[in-house]
C-alpha cells in the first residue's frame, strides 16, 4: 500500500508533532491533514477520505471511535490507526471493534512509531508492544488450567452481564434480590480473577463460557 493522504486527529500538540514527525519521516511525500476535534476529522473524511488515519480516542467534542467508523465505512482500505494512552483491553477491543487496524501508545518514539507505519506496506500493522502481548493473551487458547467452575446460578447471571445489563437489571430479570445478584457477580469476578464487567465479559468470552 503506498500512502499518499494522511489524517492525525489529535487535540494535544506535542502529540500532534509526534505524530506528524513519524508520518513525514515514514512517508515523506504524503499530504498531511491535521485536526484536532471528532467534527474536524469528520469534515476532513468528508472531503477526501485518507488512506492513513492517526485518530486518538478522547477527544474535546467526542470518542475518535465514531469517527473510525465513519471513515471505515467510507473508506474500508484506509488503515487507521489508534494513537493513546490506554492500554486496556476496554478501549483496545472497542476501537477494533469500530474498524481500527493498529493501536499505538503514545510512549513509543518518533522513530519508533515510523518504523511501525513503514510496516503498513508488508502487511504488518502497527501495534504497540504491549498492546501486540495484550491481543495474544486474549486469544490464547484455553488449557485445562484455565478450568473455572462456575454454579449454574453464577453462569445466568454473567451470562446477563456480559449482554450488558447491570447487576438491578440482572436481579430483576432472574426475581432476586439485588444484594443477591451482587455477591453472584462478586464470585464471579474473584474465579474470574477479574475486577470488572467489561474485564468479566472478555474473560468468560476467552474461555468459552459465555458468548455475548
Amino acid at each position: 500500500m503506498v500512502v499518499t493522504t494522511a489524517l492525525i486527529v489529535e487535540d494535544h500538540p506535542d502529540a500532534r508533532d509526534w505524530l506528524r514527525r513519524a508520518v513525514q519521516t515514514a512517508f515523506p511525500d504524503a499530504h498531511i491533514a491535521v485536526e484536532a476535534t471528532v467534527a474536524g476529522g469528520l469534515a476532513q473524511i468528508a472531503r477526501s477520505a485518507p488512506n492513513l488515519a492517526l485518530i486518538d480516542l478522547e477527544l474535546p467534542d467526542g470518542s475518535g471511535i465514531g469517527l473510525i467508523e465513519r471513515l471505515r465505512n467510507q473508506s474500508p482500505d484506509a488503515v487507521i490507526v489508534v494513537s493513546t494512552v490506554f492500554a486496556d483491553d476496554q478501549h483496545l477491543f472497542a476501537a477494533l471493534r469500530a474498524g481500527a487496524s493498529g493501536y499505538v501508545l503514545k510512549d513509543e518514539s518518533a522513530a519508533k512509531l515510523s518504523g511501525m507505519l513503514l510496516g503498513i506496506a508488508r502487511g504488518e500493522p502497527p501495534l504497540s508492544p504491549g498492546i501486540a502481548r495484550r491481543l495474544l493473551d486474549h486469544f490464547h487458547e484455553p488449557s485445562p488450567t484455565d478450568a473455572v467452575a462456575l454454579t449454574p446460578r453464577e453462569r445466568e447471571v454473567l451470562t446477563l452481564l456480559a449482554k450488558g445489563l447491570t447487576v438491578a437489571a440482572t436481579a430483576e430479570l432472574l426475581g432476586i434480590a439485588t444484594n443477591t445478584a451482587a455477591g453472584y457477580a462478586k464470585n464471579i469476578y474473584r474465579k474470574l480473577n477479574v475486577s470488572s464487567r467489561a474485564e468479566a465479559t472478555l474473560e468468560a468470552t476467552r474461555r468459552g463460557l459465555v458468548n455475548p
